[in-house]
């Protein structure tokens, strides 16, 4: 793998490695594409939606977190591509710091592109085409979910949607019902009261 990939640079010119704890490094790729959802307690309260296409975390910033009710289309923000070493990134980014707050992984897995196979277009080439249908294998979400961009004003956002199978469920609400971390079993306040612990 090389060393520093293009795609990279915003992430890298947005962070100090002196100061936050965040991985520089570019991780290893497995055998089956990987997904992470991290809780991000920054200026407001949001969740990370992040795929592994082409050697990056491909990312976008949901507000309400994921949903299981396909009726729900939650708001996902485009943001930098993160280095694969991100999915296991779970700490608190210190305050003057880009994304100062702390971060949880709230779910994680694999993921299949729902459309592969001969003559079908890959993830890289349906996110440029700003449509792409996954299937996530996780801990908590399971079933596909579609991102899909659209036009909000003048900026470009896209939707993130459950979609109508059998691991959707209108009564669920995982973001109030399961806030703990996936790695630690912590939630954030825990998490940063344990950081507020720690010896300086």
């Amino acid at each position: 793998m090389p060393a520093s990939r293009p795609s990279l640079a915003d992430y890298r010119d947005k962070r100090d490695p002196r100061r936050t704890p965040e991985p520089r490094e570019e991780g290893r790729e497995g055998d089956r594409p990987c997904f992470v959802i991290q809780q991000h307690a920054a200026s407001s309260l949001h969740y990370d939606f992040r795929l592994e296409v082409d050697g990056v975390l491909k990312s976008w910033a949901v507000p309400k977190g994921p949903s299981t009710d396909p009726r729900d289309k939650r708001l996902a923000i485009p943001t930098e591509d993160h280095p694969l070493a991100y999915a296991d990134f779970e700490g608190v980014i210190p305050e003057g710091e880009y994304g100062a707050g702390t971060v949880l992984i709230w779910d994680r897995g694999h993921y299949r592109h729902l459309k592969e196979g001969d003559n079908r277009s890959s993830v890289a080439e349906q996110l440029e085409d700003g449509h792409v249908s996954v299937w996530l294998e996780g801990t908590k979400l399971r079933g596909g979910y579609a991102l899909i961009r659209t036009r909000l004003a003048q900026d470009e956002g896209w939707l993130l949607m459950k979609m109508d199978d059998e691991a959707a469920d209108a009564r669920r609400n995982p973001t109030s019902t399961e806030p703990q971390s996936v790695v630690t079993g912590r939630t954030l306040k825990e998490m940063a009261a344990k950081e507020e612990d720690k010896p300086q």
